[in-house]
């Protein structure tokens, strides 16, 4: 089998909410949220992207295998700060920040699972007939396994209602 890597770099992207006095904590964080999707407003976001790169050893005979892989799995998570609050809403914020932060991290284990499948699955490839034919099954292989684990990802989001289930609401 090749030698593979995977590398990761995470970024956090945080955003401030200030409650200011008659405000709920849930309508100080709708009206500071920079995150809609589809006409929907959250509020925590996490972003992953999966970039691959590989390469090969051909034989005299002309056959790809091969010989290196190199996947880099880049995330960010967009997060609200609580600038300004009542006592009560700060300790209300924190156990749902906790609970949000709980569920973010659950996506960024879907990119990390596509990233370590891509690498090991690339990396075991059988050798091809030629290198053009293997960097089209690579490639394809990658694509299906990110393919997948967005799918796993949407069912994520909505068995758990957007982390609802896990703890992440408030009132």
């Amino acid at each position: 089998m090749a030698f593979a890597e995977v590398t990761e770099e995470h970024a956090e992207q945080p955003y401030t909410v200030d409650v200011p006095p008659g405000q709920t904590l849930r309508q100080a964080l709708n009206a500071a949220t920079p995150i809609r999707e589809g006409g929907q407003r959250f509020h925590g976001h996490t972003q992953w992207n999966v970039h691959w790169n590989f390469w090969w050893n051909r034989d005299a005979a002309g056959h790809c295998r091969i010989a290196r892989v190199s996947t880099r799995l880049s995330t960010r998570i967009q997060m609200p700060v609580l600038r300004t609050a009542t006592d009560a809403q700060q300790a209300r914020f924190a156990r749902y920040a906790r609970a949000l932060h709980q569920h973010e991290q659950g996506h960024v284990q879907f990119g990390r699972r596509a990233a370590q499948s891509i690498d090991q699955g690339i990396a075991a490839l059988s050798e091809a007939p030629d290198c053009p034919t293997l960097e089209r099954q690579a490639n394809a292989l990658g694509h299906r396994l990110l393919a997948e684990q967005a799918a796993l990802e949407k069912t994520y989001d909505r068995d758990t209602r957007h982390g609802a289930t896990q703890g992440a609401q408030v009132d």
